[in-house]
């Protein structure tokens, strides 16, 4: 018997939100030792259990706020959950706030080692793969320059390509096909096809609904941290449309 890709099993987060008025850290501190700090629970997953298949690639849907990012981050082991547990079954590529990590003042290359290294790889293998990432993404005459002086579009193309750079068993993907101009969409959905072409699992979240039904396997839609629906992507985009149709005013 093969073994889901991913299982997430009665999954919650919760998040402390302080609604004290503290203004620095040294405020803070003498407030958390008085016991004056007052918090509110967010939950923003609440007892979600899915799993994802090898080779299947799954959708996620939902409203601003509904829990999508947050799910995908404890997928990538970047958060934790409060309860619940989560499996992950082999390399994991995550495309989440793509170039979250770059630092500014560093240069291209040193760059594509740092955010490379974030992402679980080791700094030899990315000086070693730096050329081949920068010719990807068209950036090979400014690899040695601060990404200061790079524009949005370099970024993302950058970010990407390092992203990218490996046959991961697993891409956690977060609206990465929506960024960049026309010509980098087209070139990072390419690539897209050809990492789940040869066998990789996806899970991608997007607000762009035909994505979800002309690549999806499976979708689930999400709202207030809760799962509403999973199952044939286009039956849960329509009834998911059919919800934000009925709430516009």
């Amino acid at each position: 018997m093969i073994e889901p890709a991913i299982e997430v099993s009665d999954v919650s987060l919760e998040y402390r939100l302080s609604r004290s008025n503290i203004g620095t850290i040294k405020e803070y501190a003498i407030a958390a030792m008085k016991r004056q700090v007052k918090y509110e629970s967010l939950w923003a997953l609440d007892g979600i259990t899915f799993e994802v298949q090898q080779g299947e690639v799954f959708g996620i849907v939902g409203p601003n706020g509904a829990g999508k990012s947050t799910l995908m981050k404890i997928m990538a082991r970047v958060l934790p959950p409060t309860s619940g547990r989560v499996i992950v079954r082999g390399r994991v590529a995550p495309m989440i706030e793509l170039g979250a990590g770059f630092n500014s003042e560093l240069t291209g290359f040193e760059n594509i080692v740092m955010y490379g290294t974030l992402l679980g790889r080791t700094p030899e293998r990315m000086r070693d793969r730096a050329a081949e990432i920068a010719e990807w993404a068209d950036l090979t005459d400014f690899i040695n320059v601060p990404l200061r002086s790079y524009s949005s579009g370099m970024l993302a193309r950058l970010a990407f390509s390092v992203a990218t750079d490996i046959e991961p068993d697993i891409l956690i993907v977060d609206e990465v096909l929506s960024v960049g101009d026309a010509a980098f969409q087209i070139r990072s959905q390419e690539r897209m096809a050809k990492l789940i072409e040869g066998g990789a699992s996806v899970v991608i979240v997007s607000h762009v609904l035909e994505t979800i039904k002309d690549l999806g396997d499976r979708a689930m839609w999400l709202d207030h941290g809760r799962m509403v629906m999973i199952g044939d992507p286009h039956e849960v985009v329509a009834a998911y449309e059919k919800t934000v149709g009925e709430t516009k005013p």
